[in-house]
C-alpha cells in the first residue's frame, strides 16, 4: 500500500478567497515539485484547534492572520510556516518562517492606480483596531505614511464591526462620513467586503462612483465584485505565490530542521481596473450626471433620449457639453461603454460569445460581430484568442 513520506495540514478556512488562493498555491507546489505529501484539511478546523497537539503530522502551514492560531500552535514542536499579513516593525513578525502578503506594497499599488487617474484627495476605510485586524492597522499606516510624503492628507475612517443589529447604524454613519469628504476624493478600502459598504451608501447618498468617490478594494473577490452595479476595481493580491513559497519552505524545513527562520514578502500583482475607478476629470455637472447614468445602464440597451431624461436638459445642450468635455456624442459613449464591457468579458470570463452579446447590451450576436470587425478587424472569438496567447 502507498505510504505518503510526509503528512501535513493546513489550517486555512476554506470559505475566504484569499485563503483558498493561498491553498491553491500550495497544492502547484505540491505537483510542481513531485514531493509526497498527505494532506490534511478541514473548512472547519476551528473547534479542534485545542487537540492540535494530539495531531500526529509533520509540518504545518497556517493562517497566522488569526490570533487563535498562532497561540494554539506555539508549543508545537514540529515545522510551521506562517501565513499572513507583513509589518513595519520587525519585532511584530512570528518567531516561525513567514511568508506574507506585502501590506505596504498592496496599499501603495492601489494609491499609485487612484493617482494616475489625477485624483489628489485620499481617504482610507478600515477596521477597528483589534488583535483579529492587525493587517488592517498595517494597511492603515501605509497609507497615510504613503499620502504624507507625498504632500497629502488623508481622511480615515475605520467604521463599525459588521453585524446584523448594527448594520444599518453603521451604514448612517459610513454615510455620514462619506458626506463630509470633499469631491473628488480616491478611498481605499481595506477589504472588497468593506469596499461594497461604500459602493451601498453612496449609491443611497447620491454620490456618483467614480465622478465623486472613486474605490479601490483589496482581494479582487468575485462575489464583492459581482453584488454591485457598479463594478470594484481591487488590488488582486500574491495569495497563490504566498501558498507556493510557504510549501517550499515547509518543503526546506522538512529536510533540513536546522534551517534559520526566514521572512519572504509576496507583492501584489497589480489593480483589477473596472468602473469604481474609472474616473475622468469632468467639470460639466450635467456630463457627470450623463455618464453616471451611462455606465450603470449602457449595458442595458438605454438610447440617448433616456440619458436626456435622466440628465433633464435638451438633446442639443447635452450634445454640446459632452463634445466639449468628451470629444464626442452621447450615442458614442454608450457604444463605447458597451465595446468596453464586451472586450472585457472575452478577455477575463469564459462566457459564450452569445452570453457576451446579451450581457453587453448587443442586439444580436450578429450585430456585436459586425461591431468587433469595424474597430478591430477580428470577430469576438479571433479578439478573444489574441488577448489570450
Amino acid at each position: 500500500m502507498f505510504q505518503a513520506k510526509h503528512s501535513i495540514t493546513l489550517l486555512f478556512s476554506a470559505n475566504k478567497v484569499y485563503d483558498r488562493q493561498v491553498i491553491e498555491g500550495v497544492g502547484h507546489y505540491l505537483q510542481s515539485s513531485k514531493v509526497d505529501w498527505d494532506v490534511y484539511l478541514e473548512e472547519d478546523f476551528l473547534p479542534r484547534l485545542e487537540h492540535i497537539e494530539q495531531w500526529g503530522g509533520d509540518g504545518i502551514i497556517a493562517d497566522f492572520d488569526d490570533p487563535s492560531i498562532q497561540s494554539a500552535l506555539k508549543d508545537i514542536r514540529l515545522p510551521i510556516i506562517g501565513v499572513g499579513g507583513s509589518y513595519q516593525e520587525e519585532s511584530d513578525y512570528p518567531d516561525v518562517p513567514y511568508v506574507a502578503t506585502d501590506n505596504l506594497a498592496v496599499v501603495r499599488c492601489a494609491y499609485e492606480h487612484l493617482k494616475q487617474k489625477g485624483l489628489e484627495r485620499f481617504a482610507f476605510y478600515g477596521f477597528p483596531h483589534d488583535e483579529n485586524h492587525r493587517w488592517a492597522a498595517e494597511r492603515e499606516k501605509a497609507i497615510v505614511n504613503l499620502c504624507k510624503e507625498d504632500g497629502f492628507d488623508c481622511a480615515v475612517y475605520r467604521g463599525h464591526p459588521t453585524r446584523p443589529e448594527t448594520w444599518q447604524y453603521s451604514m448612517n454613519r459610513l454615510s455620514d462620513w462619506l458626506q463630509g469628504l470633499a469631491n473628488p476624493i480616491g478611498i481605499i478600502s481595506v477589504t472588497d467586503a468593506r469596499a461594497r459598504h461604500l459602493l451601498q451608501a453612496c449609491d443611497h447618498i447620491g454620490k456618483l462612483v467614480p465622478d465623486n468617490i472613486s474605490i479601490v478594494g483589496i482581494d479582487d473577490d468575485d462575489i464583492a465584485r459581482n453584488l454591485s452595479r457598479i463594478s470594484l476595481s481591487s488590488v488582486t493580491q500574491g495569495c497563490f505565490d504566498m501558498g507556493f513559497q510557504a510549501a517550499r519552505l515547509l518543503h526546506r524545513r522538512l529536510e533540513n530542521p536546522s534551517l534559520k527562520n526566514k521572512i519572504v514578502l509576496v507583492p501584489p500583482v497589480g489593480v483589477a481596473q473596472r468602473q469604481s475607478t474609472d474616473f475622468k476629470s469632468l467639470k460639466d455637472t450635467y456630463v457627470i450626471q450623463a455618464m453616471h447614468f451611462i455606465r450603470q445602464n449602457a449595458c442595458r440597451g438605454i438610447k440617448v433620449d433616456q440619458v436626456l431624461d435622466y440628465v433633464g436638459i435638451s438633446r442639443s445642450n447635452l450634445e454640446s457639453r459632452f463634445k466639449s468635455e468628451r470629444g464626442h456624442s452621447i450615442h458614442n459613449e454608450i457604444h463605447n461603454e458597451k465595446l468596453e464591457r464586451a472586450c472585457k468579458m472575452l478577455e477575463d470570463s469564459e462566457m459564450t460569445t452569445n452570453e457576451i452579446a446579451k450581457v453587453s447590451g448587443y442586439p444580436s450576436l450578429q450585430y456585436m460581430y459586425a461591431v468587433f470587425k469595424k474597430h478591430f478587424d477580428k470577430t469576438p472569438k479571433e479578439y478573444r484568442d489574441a488577448k489570450n496567447l
